[in-house]
């Protein structure tokens, strides 16, 4: 055979290869990726706000002496709840009791000399008539009845007031919550009356129920007022108030505390910008304290209905959201989307950028790519396909008879 031969039917043989490689990659292809779709789910919802807020207690009183004296006794340990009415401290007592003994025995007194001249009072009546006596004699007796009627009222005003004395040597609750610690000891001298330098004793704190305030900003104010103005359910800005609020202390993932709105303040704070708003809670077990604090959310906009989709299902390019949708040709297209609050455990509220009957991909998002065909499969489908691919793996795996 010539060389020339030779060459042409090695290269024949070069190109049937070659075809055949060919042939075989077109052959091994992947088919397009498979994921999950499904379309948005419709739900009524609500947005929310939240905000960052203190406990305070609806009642705080400073327990301070109404009169002066030697401490002589606490009743109460610190820190204890204590009811309206209970006894706290007691003063030394004796010298409030022979106070009243002194004004009692004033009192009689000023009775008894009240008796001796209103008869001479009524005696000389009979005889000024007879001009027995003189007017002026008449006029003396008189004024000494006055007299004597007035030292008979005014004893009887300083029996009060040492009552009064003697009952506030011994301190009681004005309200009932949590008192704190003493500041005095028995023993001491504790300075009492209406003045400055009154000497604290303790303090106490109302605790159920309690009340939670925070602030929010004018736009938010502006918006509550505007939904309370069109009747729309939300009244948390009106002075009604009676908006059912919820709230979570800083180590709780849920809102699972209730209260209700009960106070918006008269003023926008110029400094700030902020409104005070102040939520009440019922508090039976004594679990918020005033001072600690707390997060709250409150209805932001009136029930609306909603689209959403799993939170995961949302990708982000740069700093726009989208979602990826396959469209009649089984063809990922990217749409981009304005999201909503977060509802439940996953589910993210799609306030613009999809329709209802878009189908939606919540699984395989690595797989897909805008403008690439996709094999798209719901949930339900996958888990058939699961399902009849674990029964022949459990038929081929019995053993044969």
């Amino acid at each position: 055979m010539s060389p020339n031969r030779l060459a042409i039917g090695l290269v024949a043989v070069l190109a049937s290869a070659l075809a055949g490689c060919g042939d075989g990659q077109k052959a091994s292809a992947p088919p397009p990726p498979e994921v999950i779709v499904a379309t948005p789910v419709k739900q009524t919802v609500t947005d929310y706000d939240e905000y960052v807020g203190r406990f305070v207690a609806i009642d705080s009183v400073e327990v301070r002496a109404r009169v002066s004296g030697y401490l002589e006794s606490v009743h109460f340990t610190d820190g204890q709840l204590v009811k309206q009415g209970d006894l706290l401290f007691t003063i030394d007592r004796r010298p409030f009791r022979n106070a009243l003994d002194q004004m009692r025995a004033n009192l009689e007194t000023a009775k008894s000399n009240l008796k001796f001249t209103k008869a001479d009072f009524d005696r000389a009546s009979q005889l000024v008539r007879e001009k027995t006596i003189t007017d002026q004699t008449f006029e003396q007796r008189a004024q000494a009845y006055r007299n004597a009627e007035a030292a008979v009222a005014a004893g009887e005003a300083q029996v009060r007031q040492a009552e009064l004395d003697l009952a506030f040597s011994e301190l009681r609750a004005p309200i009932s919550g949590r008192i704190g610690d003493r500041r005095v000891s028995p023993g001491n001298l504790v300075t009492g009356a209406a003045g400055s330098t009154t000497t604290l004793l303790a303090t106490i704190v109302s605790m159920d129920p309690i009340r939670f305030e925070f602030t929010f900003d004018e736009a938010s104010f502006l918006r509550y007022e505007r939904l309370s103005k069109q009747g729309d359910g939300n009244d948390i800005a009106s002075r009604g108030g009676g908006t059912a609020v919820s709230l979570k202390l800083i180590d709780e993932k849920d809102f699972a505390h209730k209260g209700r709105m009960d106070f918006i303040d008269n003023v926008i704070d110029r400094t700030t910008g902020t409104i005070r708003g102040r939520a009440v809670l019922d508090n039976p077990k004594g679990l918020f304290t005033p001072g600690m604090f707390g997060r709250v959310r409150v209805p932001g906009s009136a029930p609306y209905e909603a689209l959403l989709v799993p939170d995961a299902a949302v990708g982000t390019e740069q700093i726009r959201k989208y979602l990826l949708v396959v469209n009649k040709d089984n063809v990922a297209t990217q749409k981009f989307v304005t999201l909503g609050p977060v509802i439940g455990d996953n589910m993210r509220v799609i306030r613009d950028g999809i329709a209802a009957d878009d189908r939606v991909v919540v699984s395989g998002l690595m797989r897909a790519r805008p403008g690439t065909k996709v094999t798209p499969k719901t949930q339900e489908q996958k888990a058939q396909e699961q399902q009849k691919q674990g029964e022949k793996g459990a038929a081929g795996a019995a053993p044969k008879k």
